[in-house]
């Protein structure tokens, strides 16, 4: 019981640290902006804070079912990775080749809350802000939890969780202020840095289908 503390600390950094990069808030919060342009304060609350539910949401049950589900359907970590970056790859494309001047104004302010509404899981939930990169990080976090005692393996899975949580509320933070730091930047500024996330998300996406990529030539070699 004297190394149980000592684990726990260790388990929500070792937590935190694996899921700061693959989370990335900060740079996520520039993708995401857009999805909020022309909302109220409050309006943008309710939506982001569904965001972060819904990643929390998603990342717990990845870490007690999500070893269950890919057996059920007989799909393993790497597809999961090439499917996601293929995924994120496609809305980086999208938005790398659309039009968003012509078409800013042309819906009406209802219809863009329903639109985003229809929108807070896939894909601003899923993949963009907890994507096949966050899945395999809780995978491997979910490991580092077993433990032959039962009291341990709570305590363990309790740590992990709070990572998770420290994580989405670092998620609402970022994602809520992040409209201010675009309102500094002034229009064009923002179009080149929408123009640059595009870009960087679709290099994610497709850094980690290579990496899934990799990982089934090596399963299969």
């Amino acid at each position: 019981m004297i190394e149980s503390p000592h684990i726990f600390i260790q388990l929500v950094f070792t937590g935190l640290i694996a899921l700061f990069p693959v989370f990335n808030p900060l740079g996520t919060a520039f993708i995401v902006s857009p999805y909020f342009s022309g909302l109220t304060n409050r309006e943008r609350r309710v939506m982001i804070i569904r965001i972060a539910v819904y990643s929390f949401c998603l990342c717990t049950v990845t870490l007690f079912a999500g070893h269950w589900v890919l057996d059920l359907f007989g799909i393993t970590v790497p597809v999961i990775q090439l499917a996601g970056g293929i995924m994120i790859c496609k809305m980086g494309w999208e938005s790398l080749s659309s039009k968003s001047d012509a078409n800013a104004d042309s819906n009406p302010m209802p219809d863009g809350i329903k639109d985003l509404s229809s929108k807070i899981f896939y894909p601003i939930t899923f993949p963009i802000t907890a994507g096949a990169g966050t899945i395999s990080v809780v995978f491997t976090l979910s490991a580092q939890t077993a433990s032959t005692h039962y009291s341990q393996y709570l305590i363990n899975t309790a740590a992990i969780l709070i990572a998770i949580f420290l994580m989405c509320v670092l998620i609402y933070i970022c994602y809520f202020n992040a409209n201010r730091l675009v309102s500094y930047m002034g229009s064009n500024n923002e179009h080149i840095v929408n123009r640059l996330m595009a870009f960087l998300i679709f290099c994610v996406g497709l850094q980690i289908a290579v990496g899934g990529i990799f990982h089934l030539i090596k399963a299969y070699s």
